[in-house]
């Protein structure tokens, strides 16, 4: 099977989980995300809901074909915390999430290695509570023609169990496709050669 068109991320939260090293607490955490403002007010939410904790580190991914990403390390030292978890992240190989990672101090220092072990275990953890689903890379098109021809439109709709987004169906009709980005090419070739019909790919 081509992969290439092929992307793995969690449509919703996962389970909190609890990591416990040396008397300190790692709470972990994931959430889809679809923008960056989408972190912000997720952290800001759990910092109100962990208000005596010492550090809320999270790492975050965005994108399929241009990826964007941070790790923040919250206050720990340099690498030691955002960075292992964006590592999880990697190491997954999902995209459109954020992981985040709470700890409680207990106070004993874990030194920056038990640190990076630590929010790497928690990560991971909460990684493995999660659902990740598989999602293709779809390219959207839009079709326009008019009423008479939609027996063609629909037919080639059918046949290619193509994905309807959206539709407007009066004297002249609008019908928005999802396709798959590998045969993305092929399918606006084939309403290319119908007789009246338009066929526009449709951006962001």
């Amino acid at each position: 099977m081509d992969s290439n068109d092929l992307y793995y991320t969690i449509e919703k939260p996962g389970e909190e989980i609890l990591y416990k090293d040396k008397n300190s607490k790692f709470f972990g955490y994931t959430f889809p995300i679809t923008k960056e403002e989408d972190a912000k007010t997720i952290i800001e939410h759990l910092k109100k809901q962990h208000h005596s904790a010492r550090h809320w580190c999270y790492a975050w991914q965005l994108g399929i074909e241009n990826i964007k990403y941070r790790a923040n390390d919250d206050g720990e030292p340099s690498n030691s915390a955002g960075q292992p978890i964006y590592g999880q992240i990697q190491s997954f190989d999902v995209t459109n999430i954020l992981v985040v990672v709470v700890r409680y101090f207990g106070g004993v220092k874990l030194g920056v290695g038990g640190l990076i072990s630590a929010y790497k275990n928690a990560a991971q953890l909460a990684l493995n509570e999660s659902i990740i689903v598989q999602k293709t890379i779809n390219i959207d098109f839009l079709i326009i023609f008019e009423y008479k021809n939609m027996n063609k439109v629909m037919r080639i709709i059918k046949e290619n169990k193509l994905n309807i987004t959206k539709q407007e169906l009066e004297l002249s009709c609008k019908i928005y496709i999802s396709v798959r980005k590998k045969i993305a090419d092929k399918i606006k070739e084939v309403f290319y050669t119908l007789y009246e019909v338009e066929v526009k790919e449709v951006r962001g």
